[in-house]
């Protein structure tokens, strides 16, 4: 692969805040912490006093959810070190997307491994550890239900609910993985052919592509970590405490013309048991779990709390804060969209007294093939210009390259001469003459337009070809409308390039937040 790079800015697809956040504007500094330089992460590492007791939990967690991973020697290894008081992690999370779902879930991974391993590489004393957190808690199944390949939507339709990585991999999945199992890779049908449920699946999958890169895999939804979540478990649902927090800071945002990404509830967790994920509200003096019949007094459930934390599923608002409470994190990788929401948390983690991690957008790119790089070559446009709308490129296409004005300036400016020197000489005659001239000159002018627009669809039929080709660009780069990586699957470059990934982990750079655009080279 050949890598170029363009600023995100030039791409259209990026939030104020989080331009403004990635150039390290002033007025961003007080809503996080350390910016994600490589030098910054000593202090991080001084920042981040992590519990002994909790090491042991997570080693022990951990170990036990890879019993019966195949080739795990390297994970274990990593499981194990993270009892050592010098062993953090870098994080990035995702949802549990049928067969890796979008490029971008690859493109967060392969950041992750990367930032650990120039941090491994600068540090020597201290061992980094990269994590994908698994959103096996999530419940909005639609969002997950699918993958695209080749302008193609795969789903998977069932009547489950609850807790997605919990989802049987039943009679429905079965039905729908038949439809794929002709151009899957082996490592998929290994993966899901042998799990019961969705996460275990996932689980399988990612340890194959990234095990041996020393990746670890967490499941948030476990008692044994939830145990460690429960003081903020109970101030949210007691004392609301984390919704004041994050609207006094989303309100302080605001005030600098930033739009919110989240909106903070009095209470910000979810009730969650075997096919329910509701949300817990406040009713007098009941707590509802809406859309059950299940329901507390404040005793009842400051006891359920101690009880079952594991019932207890954090939303957007507490899910930061839960997973830096459970790993000894210093980074957090994600999209534009997560680094701004993140944003609005840093007083939530400053009441609990946790180290707020460095917020580290995910590598973006672009990938083109050869077919898309020939076209963009033919038409000669420029890294930027691949970003430009194509009614904006054909604008500035047609304008060069037609055969006269399109816009007729010059007939216009005669033409207009024409009638005000004949206007001023017929007003001498007769002063409403002049006033009629005037009009005749708007008139003629408006022809003249009319003509122009006659003029500007000849010359586009004389250059479709060339058009269509750019139409043709920018859809193969935002297929229905969205940037490639929301939407292909990673197999569209797989099945044909197996090296794939060890490509682009070559090419990409945790610290370069340019938005890169790689063309695949077939020699």
């Amino acid at each position: 692969m050949i890598k170029s790079t363009v600023d995100p800015d030039c791409t259209g697809q990026f939030s104020a805040l989080f331009l403004d956040y990635i150039n390290q504007k002033p007025e961003i500094f007080p809503f996080y912490n350390q910016f994600p330089k490589i030098g910054n992460f000593k202090k991080l590492i001084e920042g981040k006093k992590f519990k002994e007791a909790h090491r042991k939990v997570l080693v022990e967690t951990l170990s036990r959810h890879y019993q019966g991973i195949k080739d795990s020697e390297i994970a274990n290894q990593q499981i194990q070190s993270l009892a050592d008081s010098n062993t953090y992690t870098v994080t990035t999370g995702h949802q549990l997307n049928l067969f890796t779902g979008p490029l971008y879930f690859i493109y967060k991974i392969v950041s992750t491994i990367n930032l650990a391993e120039r941090l491994n590489q600068a540090y020597p004393d201290n061992h980094f550890v990269p994590v994908y957190w698994m959103a096996t808690e999530d419940h909005d199944f639609e969002e997950i239900n699918y993958f695209k390949l080749d302008g193609k939507k795969y789903q998977w339709k069932t009547n489950q609910s609850g807790a997605v990585g919990d989802f049987e991999l039943d009679e429905s999945f079965k039905s729908f993985f038949k439809e794929v199992s002709g151009f899957v890779p082996d490592f998929f049908k290994e993966a899901y052919q042998s799990s019961g449920k969705l996460s275990e699946a996932v689980r399988k999958y990612v340890h194959h592509l990234f095990g041996e890169k020393g990746l670890l895999i967490v499941d948030g939804n476990e008692a044994a970590f939830k145990r460690i979540f429960v003081p903020a478990i109970q101030e949210d649902l007691f004392q609301h405490i984390p919704q004041d927090l994050a609207n006094s800071q989303t309100k302080k945002l605001e005030n600098l013309g930033y739009k919110s990404q989240i909106f903070p509830r009095e209470i910000n967790l979810f009730y969650m048991d075997k096919g329910i994920r509701e949300r817990i509200e406040k009713s007098g003096d009941i707590y509802k779990v809406l859309n059950t019949d299940i329901s507390f007094t404040e005793k009842e459930l400051m006891e359920h709390v101690e009880a079952h934390p594991e019932h207890f599923s954090p939303n957007v608002v507490l899910r930061p804060l839960y997973q830096e409470m459970i790993l000894p994190n210093l980074a957090y990788l994600g999209g534009p969209a997560e680094v701004v929401y993140w944003l609005q948390l840093k007083g939530i983690f400053d009441h609990f007294e946790v180290p707020f991690p460095a917020l580290m957008p995910r590598n973006f790119a672009v990938v083109l093939d050869k077919a898309a790089d020939k076209k963009i070559q033919k038409l000669g446009l420029s890294d930027e210009l691949l970003f430009q709308s194509v009614e904006e490129w054909k604008k500035g296409f047609i304008s060069m390259n037609a055969s006269m004005d399109i816009k007729l300036n010059r007939e216009k400016e005669a033409l207009g001469s024409i009638f005000e020197e004949s206007g001023k000489t017929a007003a001498e005659l007769e002063k409403s003459l002049g006033n009629a001239f005037g009009a005749a000159k708007v008139r003629a002018l408006k022809i003249l337009d009319q003509l122009g627009q006659k003029v500007k669809k000849a010359e586009e039929r004389k250059w479709e070809i060339q058009i269509g080709q750019r139409k043709a660009i920018f859809e193969y780069m935002n297929p229905a409308g969205s940037p490639q990586e929301r939407v292909e699957n990673f197999m569209r470059f797989y099945l044909e390039h197996p090296e794939f990934i060890e490509q682009i982990q070559s090419l990409f750079d945790p610290f370069d937040f340019s938005y890169m655009i790689l063309r695949i080279d077939n020699g």
